[in-house]
């Protein structure tokens, strides 16, 4: 990234149109959609997968969970880069490399070349999300970011969404390896349209940035990448941020993502294609939560009340889910609905552990909280698919094992906890009242 262009940036008096802020962030957007897309796959075609391949379901979560190891292990040294190399560079190359792993696993004959094509994408779309959110601080004017944020984090629902009904029906037309093909090329196109619209800040186009100057100049040279993280990680907000989240993420993509059709089906008896619908109805309630409550904390001038009240619905919510698994369908809607809009409470995290930290840690500590996220999904996924064959009865039926109610409820028990830990951390954090910490 060009500092001094960025610096000189203070000489010019008008901010970009919203218009360009939106196409410039919203290809960035795009990208993140697909890598929702990519992470809640596997549960529509998890039957697919574990006949192709002929495995159970401890290696139907290891296959998916080898999207989250190369996810997490990307996030520190895509939030420096982020603040290093740039936006535009790392989004492109990140959607070059999610199109061949993608086109990859469509082709894989083993389930080892498979790990391997999701390795590729986790690694390559984990650049998504913290190079939007150091978009929308050169792009948008700091009062909007959590708001920003949390469209950011419906657009990637959005992708969960097609994922379910859309990808089912898709997979039930054709096969599952040719719409993953198909899906592969078209992260090639987007990975071409982001290197020709995309600018890291508005002063590549002639337009005043939002981003701060004194951060920029501070920023241009005083710090080692070995010093700014250690900053990072000095601080106890930080720490307490990057563990909560996976405990409320996690769930929702260990359920969402692989293990929630196959208990609806078994359990509730639904159709796949209602299971998946329903999974859908919590992305999108998820989806739904992330800016409306971003946009309330904004507004209130508080990040930890609702951070912390929405963990504790997500908690119970969860409870009554799972282990009372007896509801009528319009109750089961209204459980996810509550459940998954609550949960979308997370996304004032970010926000959160921004403000927690001089502004020139943005991009590494927005890295470090989001390894924290989708460590909760990385752990639980296989780790949930462990338990279910310890506690499997032996029941198989077309090559697809069959876990009844106990096993599924050994399983649910860590997500619970989890939860359950999130809670009690958040009460430790620092209220920050939306203020952003000085550069010291």
């Amino acid at each position: 990234m060009n500092i001094s262009a960025l610096i000189n940036d203070s000489n010019k008096t008008i901010y970009p149109p919203p218009s360009l802020s939106w196409l410039v962030w919203g290809l960035g957007a795009v990208f993140y959609c697909y890598g929702f897309f990519q992470r809640v796959a596997p549960a529509v075609i998890s039957d697919h997968l574990m006949t192709d391949f002929n495995i159970g379901a401890a290696s139907l979560g290891n296959l998916s969970a080898f999207y989250f190891y190369s996810y997490v292990a990307m996030q520190v040294p895509t939030g420096i880069l982020a603040d290093y190399w740039g936006p535009r560079k790392l989004l492109t190359s990140g959607a070059l490399i999610a199109g061949a792993g993608s086109i990859l696993f469509a082709l894989a004959p083993t389930v080892l070349i498979a790990n391997l094509g999701r390795f590729l994408i986790g690694a390559s779309v984990a650049v998504a999300w913290v190079v939007l959110l150091k978009l929308s601080t050169h792009w948008f004017a700091p009062n909007r970011f959590a708001m920003v944020t949390g469209i950011a984090l419906f657009c990637g629902v959005m992708g969960a969404v097609w994922a379910g009904v859309p990808l089912r029906m898709l997979v039930d037309m054709f096969s599952w390896r040719s719409v993953m093909t198909v899906s592969g090329a078209f992260t090639l196109a987007i990975a071409g349209a982001i290197w020709i619209v995309v600018r890291d800040d508005p002063s590549e186009k002639g337009f005043k940035s939002y981003a701060h100057i004194d951060h920029l100049k501070r920023f241009a040279g005083n710090k080692s990448i070995g010093e700014g993280l250690k900053e990072v990680l000095r601080h106890k907000n930080t720490f307490l941020l990057t563990l909560a989240p996976g405990g409320i993420v996690g769930p929702v993509l260990a359920f969402a993502g692989l293990w929630g059709v196959p208990f609806f089906t078994t359990h509730y008896h639904f159709s796949t294609s209602l299971s998946a619908a329903l999974l859908s109805t919590l992305m999108v309630s998820w989806a739904v939560g992330g800016p409306v409550l971003g946009a309330l904390s904004d507004r209130i001038q508080r990040r930890k009340p609702l951070y912390l009240f929405g963990n504790i619905i997500a908690t119970v919510g969860w409870f009554l889910i799972l282990f009372k698994p007896a509801h009528p369908l319009w109750l089961l809607i209204v459980l996810i609905i509550i459940t998954g809009m609550a949960s979308g409470g997370m996304i004032i995290g970010f926000a959160f552990a921004k403000e927690s930290l001089p502004v020139n840690a943005a991009g590494a500590v927005s890295g470090v909280v989001n390894m924290g996220v989708m460590m909760g999904p990385m752990l639980l996924q296989p780790a949930m698919g462990w338990t279910l064959d310890l506690h499997w009865n032996g029941l198989i039926e077309n090559g697809v094992r069959i876990y009844d109610l106990e096993a599924y409820r050994w399983a649910f028990g860590l997500m619970l906890g989890w939860t359950a830990l999130s809670c009690i951390l958040l009460a430790f954090t620092r209220e920050t009242g939306c203020r952003q910490m000085p550069i010291t």
